[in-house]
């Protein structure tokens, strides 16, 4: 199956916010971060990967969000449908939104789940080295994260 990525609109707050509790539960963002986030345009980029194949190419099946300043950037969040993972739809969204970091930013910073080996394996394939942890940052659940770097290549 193809997908195409796109800007992410109000409209798809509903499919991103079902895979948000699909994925990350309970550490999920609420309705209202998203909100926020997509307002802020002068320093966010927000994607969803739409399936290109299904009827009407409206089905989020990924999504994901950049935060770049002139000094770093930061990936906010990466998320791929259950059934569409390991069709290289997360490699897709980091890719571009470390196109889009490097045209603002020398660095790009993030946080992992610290059991997340398989996200840990594509940073480190996109140049991305661990940096150090946060213990217990993603709330509720308490889940360690691995903040990972990478400098403009």
């Amino acid at each position: 199956m193809t997908v195409r990525l796109r800007p992410m609109r109000l409209v798809d707050l509903d499919a991103v916010l079902e895979l948000e509790e699909q994925l990350f539960a309970p550490d999920t963002w609420s309705r209202a971060v998203y909100r926020d986030e997509l307002a802020r345009t002068d320093t966010r980029r927000y994607l969803v990967a739409v399936d290109a194949d299904d009827g009407d190419g409206d089905r989020v099946v990924g999504y994901a969000g950049l935060i770049a300043y002139a000094d770093e950037a930061h990936v906010a969040t990466i998320g791929v449908a259950p059934d569409r993972q390991g069709e290289g739809i997360g490699a897709a969204l980091l890719d571009a939104l470390l196109v889009e970091a490097d045209r603002r930013s020398p660095v790009v910073l993030l946080e992992v789940r610290a059991d997340n080996q398989i996200a840990q394996g594509l940073y480190r394939r996109r140049g991305f080295t661990e940096i150090g942890r946060r213990p217990r940052y993603y709330q509720p659940s308490g889940t360690d994260a691995v903040v990972m770097k990478r400098e403009k290549l």
